[in-house]
Parts: structure tokens; sequence; C-alpha cells
């Protein structure tokens, strides 16, 4: 997104934020909501339409998204997705964008509020490389003949009371409505979404044997220092990874020595 569409998605999660602090209200049913409202204009191009139309008055298409919606969703989820109507988008497709990510945010906050995100973390990782790892099951999870139903009970046998409910959740709402993205970019930007949740970058570390406890806390803390801000480790295993360990942060990737070269950074930093 860009222009005014990266300034509504901004106010909106904003809007998000303040409203499941509140702990009266259930991050994971707005989830829910926001996911069917994603739907629902996915599958309705003229009503995307019209809600991002310029021409359009704000107040007459948040009273749009009330008639439409109000009766089937809580307030909560009603309000935001009026609120967000009212906002300027650069494209229509982009108001579908933003609140499908509020969805995943929601799901996020369910997780961080029950002391699970870390742990939803590591699963949409570790499901990432399995994923990466068998191509049959790629296959059978992307193949456009299968219906959402199957692909579902697929992921329910996959994740069912071995995952987290909240991975299970945001993994099953990916594969069974992937709107034009590859399963890989969907979880990628679920990871992303999870780490900024406690305002951490992630980091993919792949070293050439499991790091030790020590190791793992020590390259974190390395790794912080670094990039100013607290880091998040996906961590893989491959025994060919050349010079023993690989890094990689965004789009940067160290390899080799990674303790000289922090080093060498933490030096240059200084001077």
């Amino acid at each position: 997104m860009n222009g005014a569409s990266r300034e509504a998605l901004s106010a909106a999660r904003e809007r998000l934020d303040a409203l499941t602090d509140s702990t009266s209200v259930d991050a994971a049913q707005l989830a829910d909501e926001l996911a069917a409202v994603t739907a629902l204009l996915d599958r309705e191009a003229g009503l995307r339409r019209v809600l991002t139309d310029p021409a359009q008055s704000a107040e007459a298409k948040a009273e749009l998204v009330q008639r439409l919606i109000g009766g089937q969703v809580s307030g909560q989820a009603a309000d935001l997705v009026a609120g967000m109507a009212r906002s300027r988008w650069s494209r229509p497709r982009d108001l579908v964008d933003a609140i499908e990510e509020l969805a995943d945010i929601a799901d996020l906050t369910a997780a961080e509020k029950n002391g699970t995100l870390d742990d939803v973390e590591d699963e949409l990782f570790r499901f990432g490389r399995i994923v990466a790892s068998d191509t049959a099951l790629r296959a059978a999870l992307t193949d456009r003949a299968a219906s959402p139903s199957a692909k579902a009970e697929l992921l329910h046998r996959l994740l069912g009371g071995r995952a987290k409910p909240v991975t299970e959740r945001l993994v099953t709402r990916l594969v069974t409505a992937p709107r034009g993205r590859s399963l890989e970019a969907g979880l990628e930007s679920l990871s992303k979404l999870a780490a900024e949740r406690r305002d951490r970058m992630v980091a993919t570390v792949t070293s050439a044997v499991p790091l030790s406890d020590t190791q793992k806390r020590r390259l974190g803390d390395a790794l912080a220092k670094l990039y100013g801000r607290r880091m998040h480790l996906n961590l893989d295993v491959d025994p060919d990874v050349v010079g023993g360990l690989r890094v990689q942060v965004g789009d940067e990737v160290i390899n080799g020595a990674i303790a000289d070269r922090l080093e060498d950074a933490g030096r240059r930093m200084a001077s």
C-alpha cells in the first residue's frame, strides 16, 4: 500500500489497538467477524468500489456499512469497518487487504492476551518449514480444485491439538482464502505481524548444529544491540550451512562468523 491507503491502514490499526486494550472486547471473536467482512468484500466487487469511491461522502459510506453488517457482527466490528469506510483508499482492494490484516492482528492480540504469542510465532515458522520441505503437502494445501472445507479439515488433522488455536485459525484462513497470495508469502506476512505485536524484528537463524540456550540468548542480545530493536529468533538447522551459521534480518543476510561480524559492526557504531 502507499499514499492514502497506508495512512488509512495506520489509523485503523491504532483504532484496533485502542479497542482491544479493553478487557471487555473478545479479540478472537473480533478477528472472526473481521474475517467474515473480508470474505464479503472479496466477493462483492461493486460494494468494494462504492465503499472506496472518493465521490461518495464519508458519512454515507459509513452508514452503508452499518446497514449492511450492523446486525451481523458486534458493534465494535461494525464501528471499526465503518471508520475505515470513512477513510480514503488508493484502490478498492486496499480496503479489503486492510480489514484482513486487522483480522490477523486481532487474533495475534488474543494470543498476546492469553500468553501464547511466542508459541504462535514459533508455530507459524515451523509450519512454514514443514510446507517448504513437503511438496505433497504444499500441493494439497494450494490445490485450486480442492474445496476450502477439505483444506480446513486437512489442517485440523495436522494442527488440531498440536498447535495453539490461534495458529490453526490464522493458517486455516490463509489456506482457505489466500486471495492471490502464495502460501509462503502469507506465512511470512503473519510472522511479521506476530513480531510487531512485541515490537520486535524477526531474525531467521540457520545453524549447522542446534544452538544452546546460552548461544540463543547471546545471539538475540547481540542482534538487538545491532538493530536497536528486540529480536525474535526463528531457528532452523541445516548441516550444510556455510560457515556454521546464517542470519537473515529482513533483506540483510549475515553469513559465517556472526560473532566477528557483530563485533565489527559494534565498533563501527561506536566510532
